[in-house]
């Protein structure tokens, strides 16, 4: 193998830093996920990863630095073989760790990630499954309609596809959802992508646990004889029935216009009435004369 200061691209005197920064850069534009047809592109993507390896491990670094192995990791003698009881021939081969013994930095904190997990060898003799991309988070901005009617929401991935994502049921503010393999690519495949869901407010519906909650103005007439209204809901307006006699704060029930439910049923709305009155109305106010209503309504309330 080349220098592998120069595989990466880094001067002889970087810092830790700098040669996890060019790996990561390196890596990234190299990796065989993202060049399936460039072949030497992957050749060039095994180069700076085992030159990654041998420049993070402090010990093997050193050990480079002062002649004492080579780019392989292998030692630099005059003669071959040397110790014996290696790879064939006698000679240390692939797995020589260095002669401070031990891994030095381990690449898994390193990487912090990068890739999801734990790295190959490289030909430095670890035996760890190859790991996968990183994961990715995504913010999908959800309107309170959409929310509760549970409607399908359209996400655009950072390559540009799009994909449409079913709600789950139950979805609130700060739900997660998981697409697995649409995350960073990596050498044992790809990571995920995690869509951290934001449910928007509304002007008039609130939200009660699975209900949705409204007020809704009547007028006097509306009140006192019944009528037929129209109501708005999560999923359009319907008609609702207001019985004669209705007082402000008598609440009614619209069955199913609620927040899906993790079973798949759904909430209801709870329509509270609210009389709303004409100001400065001279009519009603001479419609009312002479008129008294001798109940007390705030007698329950001890008064």
């Amino acid at each position: 193998m080349a220098d592998p200061y120069t595989t990466l691209g880094v001067a002889r005197g970087a810092s830790e830093k700098d040669i996890k920064s060019a790996y990561r850069k390196l890596a990234k534009e190299l990796h065989p996920d993202r060049n399936k047809d460039n072949p030497k592109a992957a050749e060039r993507f095994s180069e700076v990863t085992r030159a990654y390896d041998l420049l993070s491990d402090k010990d093997k670094r050193a050990q480079f630095d002062r002649g004492e192995i080579d780019a392989d990791g292998n030692p630099a003698m005059p003669f071959g073989g040397g110790f014996g009881g290696g790879g064939p021939g006698g000679g240390m081969g692939g797995g020589f760790r260095g002669f401070g013994g031990g891994d030095g930095i381990d690449l898994d904190d390193i990487l912090g990630g990068m890739f999801g997990g734990g790295r190959q060898g490289g030909g430095f003799g670890r035996n760890r499954p190859p790991p996968r991309g990183g994961n990715v988070q995504y913010r999908l901005k959800v309107s309170f309609t959409d929310a509760a009617a549970g409607k399908e929401q359209r996400i655009t991935l950072g390559d540009g596809k799009t994909i449409d994502l079913k709600l789950p049921g139950g979805v609130e503010d700060g739900t997660q959802m998981r697409l697995k393999g649409k995350g960073e690519p990596g050498p044992g495949g790809a990571g995920d992508a995690i869509v951290i869901i934001e449910v928007g407010t509304h002007p008039f519906f609130k939200r009660d646990g699975q209900d949705v909650r409204l007020d809704l103005p009547i007028t006097l007439e509306e009140a006192v004889n019944g009528a037929k209204v129209k109501v708005p809901t999560v999923d359009g307006a319907v008609m609702l029935t207001i019985a004669p006699g209705s007082s402000s704060g008598k609440v009614l029930r619209l069955k199913g216009k609620g927040f899906t439910r993790t079973n798949g049923t759904r909430g209801d709305q709870l329509v509270t009435l609210e009389i709303d009155l004409p100001q400065g109305d001279d009519d009603l106010v001479k419609r009312l004369e002479g008129w008294h209503d001798t109940r007390n309504p705030r007698a329950r309330l001890g008064v």
